[in-house]
């Protein structure tokens, strides 16, 4: 009696291991997918999600649906509603990082090619996918929780840059999108976010040097708001088309790109800014809705502005002047508008008139290299594991490369380089780097304006416009492009 008794104790022992077969194969499948996965991402912590599975289909230690007994039905439905939004979130957090991403065009710098107000499927697959830098974020948010106005993520842990296995690599005119390099700091209440810009114009007006104007900037938080770091996989989002890889040298001469000193064809869709002078009508809306000129890119020259006396536009029997616009255009669409009877003159839009700099300033920001936006270069773009000797001119170009992107510190003594407080007479490149340009060539603040971008800020290639919204339309006069609707993005 004794040994039946005890045996019958020992049965009604609960055996947490004793799951039925459904539940081994289904932590299985996910056991497998999480190792293939930690393998692809080279990633050890995604191990830890192992015992997770394990608990939630073997051992069932801890109680992972404890609501679902309660006899509150309020409790139920809102924990319900709890438990999905968190697998939500988990999917939406790992989807995002890994596989794609939602992005909108927010400026015309690639018009026509993508336009404003067009969502993209962003590919992170195409070139392979990043680790992230800060690892704890919250999802579908950049840098910025909205309504309350903080970080929306820790900086803490903050892992090295690493990129795991994709498609391919970046080709001549992929349309990429990538971290904006001069975004690691950023004076919050200004619309451009080049802080180094602002230090050169300030330093420029002021007769300052860059770090005083830096110091101007800080101690003007009313101005310029307050003066913030972000890491690299926290800074905007741009979107361009890489023109010039690694180890090419580049150079723009009359806004004609030229690649190791051949020219390379315009895509069809790259414009440049013209002012179209008319015989005396005007240039009505639904115009320039047929020629797809938006309102925000478009304006008319009043007859008292600096540009019409230094241009050559010609004047009436009256000696008073016809109206004139300033419009980005193709090529197609300026020789259409040349042809028309209504057209007097048209006229590229130079980078400078008289003192006046219509193209702003360009990389690298310094006075010894007189480049402008349509006249740009020679610059090599450094590639991965090549070397190249130090001297004052290149010191300047690649000087931002050296500290900021591959984190060592510069200082120069008597003309003499010291990396990381050794002499250094030359400078071998971590990372490769890529020329991005938009389309609308006068319209794009691109690399001509804060220079490369460094292979960890690229984020991924859009692949299909998803939706498209005219913002000069109402929603019932065609504001939704349908003809948009599933388009490649190229």
């Amino acid at each position: 009696m004794n040994i039946t008794s005890e045996n019958n104790k020992g049965e009604n022992k609960p055996n947490h291991f004793a799951a039925p077969s459904s539940k081994w194969v289904r932590f299985g499948i996910w056991g497998t997918i999480t190792i293939i996965f930690t393998l692809w991402t080279k990633s050890g912590w995604w191990l830890l999600a192992l015992p997770f599975f394990f608990d939630l289909y073997i051992s069932r230690l801890l109680p992972w649906g404890f609501w679902k007994k309660s006899k509150n039905k309020t409790f139920r439905s809102i924990m319900d509603w709890v438990d999905a939004i968190i697998f939500a979130l988990a999917a939406v957090y790992v989807i995002n990082i890994y596989f794609f991403q939602n992005y909108q065009i927010p400026s015309s710098s690639l018009e026509k090619s993508l336009l404003v107000g067009d969502f993209l499927f962003v590919s992170k697959m195409s070139y392979g996918p990043r680790v992230p830098n800060t690892p704890l974020a919250f999802p579908l948010t950049q840098h910025t929780l909205p309504i309350i106005n903080t970080k929306s993520y820790l900086d803490k842990p903050h892992w090295d840059y690493k990129r795991v296995a994709g498609f391919g690599k970046i080709k001549r005119n992929d349309i990429v999108v990538f971290n904006f390099p001069a975004g690691d700091t950023v004076p919050i209440k200004q619309p451009n976010p080049d802080y180094y810009t602002w230090c050169y114009t300030i330093a420029q007006q002021n007769g300052v040097s860059k770090a005083e104007a830096g110091q101007y900037i800080r101690n003007h938080p009313e101005t310029f708001g307050k003066v913030v770091y972000r890491p690299v996989d926290r800074r905007e989002n741009y979107v361009k088309r890489c023109i010039g890889l690694p180890g090419e040298t580049l150079r723009v001469v009359n806004n004609q790109v030229y690649i190791n000193g051949r020219s390379i064809a315009d895509q069809p869709g790259v414009q440049y800014n013209y002012f179209v002078q008319t015989k005396g009508s005007f240039i009505s809306d639904e115009q320039f809705r047929k020629w797809g000129v938006s309102k925000d890119d478009r304006f008319m020259l009043q007859e008292n502005n600096f540009l019409v006396s230094l241009l050559p536009f010609k004047k009436n029997a009256n000696g008073s002047i016809n109206p004139i616009y300033h419009f980005p255009a193709t090529k197609d669409l300026i020789n259409t508008i040349k042809n028309s009877p209504e057209i007097e003159t048209v006229i590229i839009e130079p980078d400078a008139v008289g003192d006046n700099e219509l193209g702003g300033t360009t990389y690298p920001l310094n006075d010894r290299f007189k480049w402008s936006r349509d006249n740009f270069g020679p610059l090599w773009i450094p590639a991965k594991g090549s070397t190249i000797k130090l001297n004052s001119d290149n010191l300047i170009l690649y000087e931002r490369v050296i500290c900021n992107y591959e984190g060592n510190q510069l200082k120069i003594k008597n003309g003499v380089a010291y990396i990381n407080g050794k002499r250094a007479d030359t400078y071998t490149f971590k990372m490769d780097y890529y020329w991005m340009m938009g389309d609308n060539r006068h319209n794009s603040a691109d690399c001509r304006a804060w220079g490369f971008v460094p292979e960890d800020h690229i984020v991924g290639k859009p692949i299909r416009v998803w939706l498209s919204l005219d913002k000069d339309r109402s929603w019932f006069d065609g504001k939704i492009r349908w003809n948009r609707f599933f388009k490649r993005a190229y």
